[in-house]
């Protein structure tokens, strides 16, 4: 059965499981390797079965683990062209033996294929990824995007499960504490995601079939788990949905403690 762990997700940093009992892949690996590896085991997840972890961009929250944890369990790392680039130029992969850039046709590991479509952040080369499992499942992970963009859009549709971004409402980000420039970072074009856009973004995937959503990325200041559930449920619902019935939605703590979505 296919399985979706979400470690860690929010701006102190990001790294998700998908794989089975047994193996699996990160996407991400932005905590240190030993709060990745405690929270790992209290899922039931032997770290050891990691072979492959999938870097979605640079930024620090993404990658912040991702050395010591590669190097200590023989991880190959995957990332783009771009993002690769500054991984070395950063020494992010300093003793890491495998490494590897990902392109268009995706990489095909551990009982999974991995592909990716490139987002649109402010970083050298950032993609989401499409996760498909021998069984035909199909997850996505799409976060750390100021819009969704057709090759998203592609990316994404006809999927079963998607760990989707909500990380701001609009409104708390417009008059909370951020300085000005920062805050029109956040809310442009190749900033994050809105509680609203995430929540058109999620219709349009459930009219396509999609039935498993979990938002992640949420942000500490200028968002909570409650209102970022409730705008892409209030959404769901008026356009025909009944939670339970055609869709299942949740939302990614900062830190999990043990819970593990089956698709």
């Amino acid at each position: 059965m296919a399985r979706f762990y979400p470690l860690f997700s929010g701006s102190s940093g990001n790294c998700s499981y998908f794989g089975t009992a047994s193996e699996g892949v990160l996407i991400d690996c932005g905590m240190s390797a030993k709060q990745i590896i405690l929270s790992l085991q209290q899922a039931g997840i032997r770290p050891e079965g990691i072979r492959n972890i999938f870097i979605t961009h640079e930024h620090i929250d993404h990658i912040r683990g991702v050395r010591v944890f590669a190097k200590k369990f023989g991880c190959t790392v995957y990332a783009s062209p771009g993002t690769l680039r500054q991984l070395l130029l950063g020494g992010h992969l300093d003793g890491v033996t495998h490494f590897d850039e990902i392109n268009e046709q995706g990489v095909e590991t551990d009982h999974l294929k991995i592909t990716p479509f490139h987002t649109s952040h402010d970083a050298a080369d950032s993609v989401g990824y499409r996760i498909a499992f021998s069984d035909g499942r199909v997850a996505c992970v799409a976060t750390d995007t100021g819009m969704i963009t057709p090759e998203i859009r592609k990316g994404i549709e006809k999927t079963d499960f998607i760990l989707l971004e909500s990380n701001h409402d609009p409104d708390m980000l417009r008059t909370g504490s951020y300085p000005p420039p920062l805050k029109a970072r956040i809310a442009s074009n190749i900033g994050h995601l809105s509680n609203a856009v995430c929540a058109q973004t999620a219709v349009s995937l459930m009219q396509d079939g999609t039935t498993r959503f979990v938002l992640g990325h949420l942000s500490r200041e200028n968002n909570t788990p409650d209102l970022a559930r409730q705008t892409t449920l209030s959404a769901l619902t008026c356009a025909g949905g009944t939670e339970g019935m055609d869709f299942l939605l949740s939302v990614a703590p900062p830190r999990s403690s043990g819970g593990i979505t089956i698709f």
